[in-house]
């Protein structure tokens, strides 16, 4: 049923296959409670988080899926809480750096091997950040690209600043503004930070240092957005966000223009983007499942006078093309 959803909605906003993929839909399932949906740099390795129990609960349940390049499950719990030396309780945002997996888990990023999905390293936040006055919670996970993790704390709307190379962890900021900060990204072309609102449905940046604009928010007279879970961007700089509660995802491109390019979704959680396949990456709380769809390669920015047609999204063969003018009949 999820698969129709999107095969729909996608024909219908004019969003597709990527030219590069094969399959239009891939759905995985015996999920439990899913929270992010990450691929690797090179498109060859996926991974799910699983919750598998209560949010805040340290049951040490929670489970990491592993997909192959295909899409496949290579290994429905490649990285399970209580297997062996694992801990893992209720495992929410993913961040891939080279062959690590971060995994924010409650107060603690946990680190580990992508290939032997064995234990690395972890960081508990929990102590020497904002003065250890306050129960830290970590949402979500991003890489800069250049050594720092930043993570998300929902309920205590903040953002942790974690140095991978010395594990100095700080506070980046701590602000109301921010109104349940859950899902981070960076973007690829200003390396700002970007983070998406639970509680009021707001975009926004931050700089490495701390400071804060708001990019998006509704208007008095329109309510775009309700609780905003994920937030990533394809490698044209278009950005899209999940909202959970309407079941929605957006894409908002350069231009601050928006549309709805999926709908009807049993609440969309914390989505990434495969930029080197062109794929996006839903994972769906409720229903315990997630999904792998292909994003249409943008244009020239010229309109298409053509209608669309199946072979726009690899459905059917693309028609032959016309001779050019002027050449002789055989």
């Amino acid at each position: 049923m999820i698969s129709r959803i999107w095969k729909a909605v996608f024909l219908c906003t004019g969003l597709g296959l990527s030219s590069t993929q094969v399959f239009a839909q891939i759905t995985v399932t015996e999920l439990q409670s899913p929270y992010s949906f990450v691929s690797s740099q090179t498109g060859k390795e996926y991974f799910i988080s699983s919750i598998n129990g209560e949010p805040e609960a340290a049951d040490n349940n929670g489970f990491i899926t592993k997909l192959d390049a295909n899409g496949k499950v290579a290994d429905l719990k490649f990285i399970q809480g209580g297997k062996g030396s694992v801990t893992l309780h209720a495992p929410k945002g993913l961040a891939l750096v080279d062959q690590t997996l971060y995994v924010a888990d409650l107060d603690t990023v946990r680190a580990f091997d992508i290939n032997s999905g064995k234990p690395t390293a972890a960081f508990s936040l929990a102590e020497g950040t904002a003065n250890g006055s306050s129960r830290v919670s970590l949402t979500d996970l991003v890489s800069d690209g250049k050594g720092v993790l930043y993570g998300s704390d929902q309920q205590a709307n903040r953002i942790y600043k974690l140095d991978l190379s010395t594990h100095a962890h700080s506070t980046l900021i701590s602000d109301p503004r921010l109104a349940g900060p859950s899902g981070l990204a960076i973007h690829p072309k200003s390396g700002q930070i970007i983070a998406v609102s639970w509680e009021k449905g707001k975009i926004f940046e931050i700089s490495p240092g701390g400071v804060i604009t708001e990019l998006v928010s509704n208007g008095f007279f329109s309510g775009r957005f309700k609780n905003l879970r994920g937030v990533d961007f394809d490698r044209w700089g278009n950005m899209y966000v999940s909202d959970s509660t309407t079941g929605k995802v957006w894409r908002m491109t350069w231009d601050k223009r928006f549309q709805v390019i999926a709908e009807y979704l049993p609440s969309p959680g914390d989505l990434g983007i495969d930029r080197a396949n062109n794929l996006i990456l839903v994972p769906y709380e409720v229903a315990h499942a997630a999904e792998m769809n292909g994003l249409e390669t943008p244009s020239d920015g010229k309109p298409k006078k053509e209608k669309r047609t199946l072979a726009d999204y690899g459905f059917v063969p693309p028609p032959p093309k016309p001779a050019p003018e002027g050449t002789p009949k055989k």
